[in-house]
């Protein structure tokens, strides 16, 4: 014990600089934790936690039992599914990309121009995007009934929503999620560079046999966490450009416990879903950091 309380006052000045985050985690994630007990029971909040009616699994069987359950697994799942598959490598392939510019006044300038979309409010991007994709008067309309395509209510058309979804995702996300594996390649030591060229390597092969194997711990720690979210989707890009029209492809779990906890009031039944979710991710991340474990070197423990 004496031991550990050395290590600590010897380290003393970086716990110091974690103690506000880990604060910030246990009063906001920690201690709230203890309402989970509501998704077992018919909550009453005149009643409170404690007194409520003990239901035990009730909840957690009307949401398998729910005639819109498997649309709305099938849709949140797609969605990060198309996100691994479309989202997750651009950052890496444009990262990869800037590092071999050799003109930093450019390559400056194309990061920050890459990083401005992040920084623009969701509801203005949903307004772009409404704009930009009007039937009457959109610019992407105007430029297909030049081809002569009759135009298309791309927001109200149920197989447009995810493709809106993830290209829009890219836009605004690829500059912001480069930064750290920009970060991972300022590490790689440029002698290996500089004997690689040496021995006659193009710049293709440079990033084949230095860039992607230095950076291939980062791409899979920020993989396994993806995964570790694959049943979870943010709510309020979803619900920014859902309608009743859409709804067959774009109502996902978070936008459903939107509507039922904070809407109708459903605080019991939107609890089992939320343990639902996070017990679904937590298995598939234990399975996808197990095989990781197996195939490389790289986990998150």
């Amino acid at each position: 014990m004496t031991k550990i309380l050395k290590e600590v006052w010897k380290q003393k000045y970086l716990h110091l600089l974690a103690l506000p985050g880990v604060i910030y985690y246990i009063i906001f994630h920690y201690i709230p934790m203890y309402g989970v007990i509501i998704a077992f029971q018919d909550y009453n909040i005149g009643k409170g936690v404690l007194h409520s009616e003990w239901v035990g699994l009730k909840h957690f069987i009307n949401f398998v039992n729910n005639p819109f359950f498997w649309r709305l697994i099938r849709n949140t799942i797609l969605i990060n599914v198309y996100q691994i598959i479309f989202v997750f490598p651009i950052p890496i392939v444009f990262a990869l990309f800037l590092n071999e510019i050799r003109q930093q006044l450019y390559k400056k300038f194309v990061q920050t121009v890459s990083y401005l979309p992040h920084f623009i409010s969701l509801p203005a991007i949903i307004g772009m995007l409404a704009m930009y994709l009007s039937p009457t008067d959109g610019i992407v309309n105007k430029i297909l009934s030049k081809f002569g395509i009759e135009p298309i209510y791309f927001l109200a058309q149920p197989e447009w929503f995810r493709t809106i979804y993830i290209v829009s995702d890219i836009w605004q996300h690829t500059g912001w999620s480069a930064i750290i594996y920009i970060a991972a390649l300022s590490q790689v030591n440029p002698e290996l560079y500089e004997s690689a060229i040496i021995d006659g390597a193009n710049r293709i092969q440079l990033m084949k046999y230095i860039s992607i194997p230095s950076i291939l711990p980062t791409i899979t720690i920020m993989f396994l966490l993806k995964v570790g979210h694959i049943m979870s989707l943010g709510a309020e890009k979803v619900l920014l450009l859902q309608s009743p029209l859409n709804y067959e492809t774009s109502d996902v779990i978070s936008t459903y416990v939107y509507r039922r906890g904070l809407i109708y009031g459903e605080y019991s039944y939107t609890t089992a879903i939320g343990i639902f979710n996070s017990v679904i991710n937590l298995v598939i991340l234990l399975i996808a950091n197990k095989i990781s474990q197996k195939v490389s070197e790289t986990s998150l423990w």
